[in-house]
């Protein structure tokens, strides 16, 4: 937990130095977030600070104290010895459609990592990881750290919810990013998720950062240049962080909102997903499956990773986490039945429009534009 002398600094001062582009001590930004936990910073001087780092900026090394002083606000798991250095994460700056973690935590688990992930819920008109879990009739996403810890060490991987004890700062922080028009701020926006993912005290580290039109960066330099941030501030933190700038151009896979997105994800773990969204599973678990050091390259974990949707190793493994988490067993072995592609426990739409096309074959809409350089599903990858 973040403690000083709550005394030694005036709010006003650190306010005005960092409006005026001046660079935040250690100290200063220790004291700012001790005392939003506390309770002894205002609303208001939340926002200014906010507001100021948004239009005058952090340098990385301000950006990783803020990381660490919000990560040491809370509780930080610690893992036994012996699988310490398994312990992984993905985390994805998100977009229509994703729903990658979902398939790749139990595949990555199935392959012998074990995946902490605490997720979020949706932002905007998009459902979280969280939202669409909540679909499945009895899944729980707040977990004691007994109940995370059992399930690291009986199933390999949970997907949980941020606690109101882990990294506390970053909820207040976030809350407050949200109604000062301060969302989309790369300083933030790296403390906020390596923050979380610290928590895990995770072993290594992949973020897929989102790039297009329908991404909240849109050109490639500035996700390079964010990457290369996030890269910085992980590995200051001792994590062995890379980064994959993916294209968000238009929906990933075929289905959209959360029940339908569990479908597809169930679909994808019986090896009959998407193209689009089996391609970024294993790409991304060959990544980290690599700099773990379970393979020796790459290629290898795409391989392993592919085989677990293929072998039913990666779904027995979802349904032993959806059990974990408090479903009950009749229903996460329906949702998983292979024979079955009808999901009749996760929720239907209440009404239903049905669009038909009449034209002839092989045409095609896009509702958003292709940007203007060619940028692959998976463009750069930066470790």
């Amino acid at each position: 937990m973040v403690k000083m002398n709550l005394q030694k600094f005036k709010v006003s001062d650190i306010l005005a130095k960092k409006r005026d582009g001046g660079v935040l001590t250690e100290e200063e930004i220790d004291f700012f977030v001790g005392g939003l936990t506390t309770g002894a910073i205002q609303d208001v001087q939340t926002g200014a600070l906010l507001m100021a780092i948004y239009l005058k900026g952090m340098t990385d090394l301000e950006t990783a104290t803020l990381t660490k002083a919000m990560l040491h606000s809370g509780k930080i798991f610690q893992w036994p010895d012996d699988i310490r250095h398994l312990i992984v994460d993905k985390h994805s700056t998100g977009g229509v459609g994703d729903k990658i973690s979902l398939i790749l935590g139990p595949a990555l688990a199935a392959c012998g990592l074990k995946v902490p992930m605490i997720s979020g819920r949706g932002l905007g008109f998009t459902g979280g990881t969280i939202d669409k879990l909540e679909s499945i009739p009895g899944f729980r996403v707040l977990l004691s750290q007994q109940e995370a810890m059992s399930a690291i060490e009986n199933v390999g991987c949970f997907i949980m919810a941020q606690t109101a004890d882990i990294v506390p700062a970053d909820k207040i922080l976030y809350a407050s990013r949200d109604v000062t028009a301060t969302v989309d701020c790369p300083p933030l926006i790296t403390a906020s998720i390596l923050s979380k993912k610290a928590s895990e005290s995770l072993s290594a580290l992949l973020l897929d950062l989102k790039c297009g039109s329908a991404a909240f960066i849109q050109d490639l330099a500035t996700a390079q240049s964010f990457a290369r941030l996030m890269v910085k501030v992980g590995t200051e933190l001792g994590i062995k962080t890379a980064v994959a700038i993916t294209r968000m151009d238009c929906p990933l896979g075929r289905k959209i909102g959360n029940a339908l997105e569990v479908e597809e994800s169930l679909d994808t773990l019986k090896g009959r997903g998407p193209s689009d969204i089996e391609e970024l599973v294993v790409i991304e678990g060959g990544i980290l499956l690599h700099i773990a050091g379970i393979v020796s390259c790459r290629s290898d974990g795409e391989e392993r990773i592919r085989g677990s949707l293929y072998d039913g190793t990666a779904l027995r493994t979802f349904r032993d986490m959806m059990t974990a988490q408090g479903v009950a067993p009749e229903i996460a072995a329906s949702l998983c039945c292979t024979d079955d592609s009808i999901y009749g426990a996760l929720p239907k739409a209440r009404r239903t429009t049905d669009l038909r096309y009449s034209g002839p074959g092989g045409q095609s809409t896009h509702s958003l534009p292709i940007t203007h350089y060619p940028l692959p599903h998976i463009s750069v990858i930066i470790f």
